[in-house]
């Protein structure tokens, strides 16, 4: 197949295209090669032609988002309608990668593919919007992942992750205080990427599917598990997401599973041996690693 990544420099991009180059022919796109929002910039992908489109770029600052809805819509909303239309034109299966945010939170265990979304802010209801539009190629997989860390960190976050982050304070010797109230499923983009490779080659049926690590944990347990199996005594203290106040309204329980995955024989491991797999590509793992402060 020749496959198309858009974003192929971001934190999940990075991964789809070390991920299918083994097995595929792929082409990665930049910001400075498409600008998914400019009908006339996604033209490009009429002459490659691929046979897949898998798109990652997106506006995914989420403050940023609230404040400028208007951006949030042309990049998450509309730049799906402009791959989707091309790739209907070409006869390309059309990937967006889609977020767990669509969700309002209040179910209180893992959404699967099969629940209601309700979006709570400006970026999610983008996003939400994003799915719609890739309908519009019958063929298309809409891939929701949560709280991705990768080798290559997010661009939205000055290429960092939350894994990195608290790694750096603990350099620091920074007080660290992470929310114990909010629920996600944190997913490596390897994994991630791994399994969008099989749904594709597997050829599994159009539409939505749920791709991140099993289990899921408050943002104070996964911090504590980063410094646990680094083998630190780094103190976390455990707060209410109400001590760092936001205008944009967030889900407090977003965790995801997939209802559809397993029965195709796509199982994604535990967050806790993802995590590890992760620091040791990062070199944490080495006896010669040492934290200085």
């Amino acid at each position: 197949m020749k496959v198309v990544i858009i974003g192929s420099n971001g934190q999940l991009g990075y991964d789809l295209m070390r991920i299918f180059r083994v097995n595929h022919e792929t082409i990665g796109l930049t910001h400075q090669d498409i600008e998914v929002s400019d009908r006339d910039s996604c033209t490009i992908l009429r002459d490659i032609k691929p046979d897949v489109i898998i798109n990652t770029a997106a506006f995914h600052n989420v403050p940023a988002c609230e404040e400028n809805p208007e951006k949030a819509f042309l990049v998450n909303a509309i730049g799906a309608k402009n791959v989707a239309d091309i790739s209907l034109e070409i006869n390309a299966i059309t990937v967006y990668i889609s977020t767990d945010y669509v969700f309002d939170g209040t179910k209180k265990e893992p959404y699967t593919e099969s629940d209601p979304p309700n979006p709570l802010n400006a970026y999610a209801i983008s996003k939400l919007a994003g799915e719609y539009f890739t309908k519009y190629n019958p063929k298309h997989y809409i891939v929701r992942v949560a709280s991705l860390f990768g080798v290559v960190g997010s661009r939205a976050k000055g290429g960092t992750n939350f894994v990195e982050t608290m790694i750096a304070k603990a350099r620091r010797n920074e007080e660290i205080k992470v929310v114990n109230d909010v629920w996600m499923s944190p997913t490596y983009t390897y994994d991630a990427a791994r399994a969008i490779r099989k749904i594709i080659e597997k050829c599994l049926p159009y539409g939505i599917y749920h791709v991140v690590n099993s289990g899921y944990c408050t943002w104070y347990e996964f911090a504590k598990e980063i410094f646990n199996q680094l083998g630190l005594s780094q103190q976390v203290i455990p707060v209410s997401s109400e001590e760092f106040p936001s205008k944009v309204r967030r889900p407090k329980f977003s965790a995801l599973k997939s209802e559809k995955l397993e029965k195709y024989g796509i199982i994604l491991r535990h967050w806790k041996e993802a995590l590890n797999a992760y620091l040791a590509e990062k070199g944490y793992m080495k006896k010669e690693w040492r934290l200085s402060k």
